[in-house]
């Protein structure tokens, strides 16, 4: 939750529920230990072990994730699906393939979307105010909505605080408020309960605040649930089956997943948080995935699919996020970073970060994809940069 410059690992982008529980852990090490895991049964099939596997094992084995899931695409089309570790750390069970998990901040991307859908209706202006949509929600502390745009919101510059660092304060809180509910406008107002940290446009810095107050946006324009428009607007036209918002209280995921975990302190043990209550994200984090959809979703987005040209165009036009990943030099658009690659070039994606799971993913316009996601959040800026960097080589090796 809360979440200073100064630190690492709170700079991450994702939906950064863990971000304030982190901070105690930034320097530690693999919570259980690497050998904990390093034999564990997984569900992949029998056969050679390439690149991708080897790295994906290593999450386990040196990085001390309890279990991690993989859909690699390459340039031929071809997709692969991979697993690692176990799915269940009280019974071993295998982790399932392409199961579901919680995609935490990749949630925003989809938000950006349905934003930039209503704005090539004619019904949101990018450059219009979020005073001229919610009157009256943002004020006080200095909080203006007046002087603050709808493209600051999707663009993160818009300089508000980030609710996280008001209602998670201590490691245990990642624990002991997984089932608490949140409305919407109580995320918000506990966001400004704090002075802004800049004046908008001023410079970038990431705020889950940004993409609350545009599903809220979207709410009042469509006078729909913004979970909803997310479905019928891209969900459905995808035909992403496991890909869902879930309902108001629901806590437990609907199909076929690994468990999700946590833990507070460096040695600490992982606690199983997979049933939570996922509204302190909501449209900055809520929704379920699988990484095979996650990727097909991201496919569809950089490949043109999902946005008329001057929206994509728009989503895309970046400025600098520094601070967004601690490996790599990322360019923020609306809702979608840009990232440069290892082997060269350019991909998209986002990521996420919930109790449970962490998700990152990228996306090359040449058809590469890769989606990683590991059932425990990092504990340490080394535990985060493998699996960045594990996704670049998934996405660089992925057109042999």
């Amino acid at each position: 939750m809360p979440r200073r410059s100064s630190d690492p690992v709170r700079r991450r982008r994702s939906m950064r529920v863990a971000a304030g529980a982190l901070a105690a852990v930034a320097v530690g090490a693999a919570l259980t230990g690497p050998s904990a895991f390093a034999d564990a049964e997984t569900s992949r099939p029998a056969g050679p072990r390439d690149a991708v596997q080897q790295r994906l094992d290593r999450l386990v084995s040196e990085d001390g994730f309890p279990g991690v899931l993989a859909s690699v695409r390459g340039t031929g089309g071809r997709v692969r699906d991979y697993t690692a570790g176990v799915g269940d750390l009280q019974t071993h069970r295998p982790v399932p393939r392409d199961g579901q998990v919680r995609i935490g901040s990749n949630t925003k991307t989809f938000t950006a979307v349905v934003v930039l859908h209503l704005v090539g209706e004619g019904r949101i202006d990018l450059d219009a105010t979020v005073e001229h949509y919610l009157p009256g929600v943002v004020r006080g502390n200095g909080n203006d909505g007046s002087k603050i745009t709808v493209r600051q919101l999707l663009g993160q510059t818009s300089g508000l605080a980030d609710y996280d660092d008001v209602l998670f304060t201590r490691s245990q809180d990642l624990i002991d408020k997984s089932h608490s509910y949140y409305e919407p406008r109580r995320l918000v107002d506990a966001a400004l309960t704090s002075a802004p940290h800049f004046a908008p446009g001023e410079r970038w810095e990431y705020s889950n605040t940004n993409y609350v107050l545009a599903g809220l946006i979207v709410e009042q324009v469509t006078e729909r649930p913004i979970g909803e428009e997310i479905t019928n607007r891209i969900i459905k036209p995808l035909g992403l089956r496991d890909t869902y918002w879930p309902g108001v209280g629901e806590q437990r995921l609907r199909g076929s997943h690994p468990q999700g975990y946590v833990a507070v302190a460096p040695g600490a043990p992982w606690v199983d948080v997979t049933e939570m209550d996922p509204s302190l994200g909501w449209s900055a984090g809520q929704l379920v995935s699988t990484p095979d959809e996650l990727r097909a979703f991201f496919d569809a987005l950089v490949g043109g699919r999902l946005l008329k040209p001057a929206q994509q165009v728009a989503m895309m036009t970046t400025v600098p996020a520094p601070g967004f990943e601690p490996t790599g030099e990322y360019e923020y658009g609306l809702g979608i970073a840009r990232f440069e690659l290892s082997c060269g070039g350019y991909a998209w994606g986002h990521g996420g970060d919930i109790q449970g799971f962490e998700t990152r993913n990228l996306a090359t316009r040449d058809g590469r994809s890769a989606v990683v996601a590991v059932t425990g959040l990092p504990t340490s800026e080394q535990m985060l940069a493998e699996v960045n960097k594990t996704v670049d080589a998934a996405l660089c090796g992925s057109d042999r």
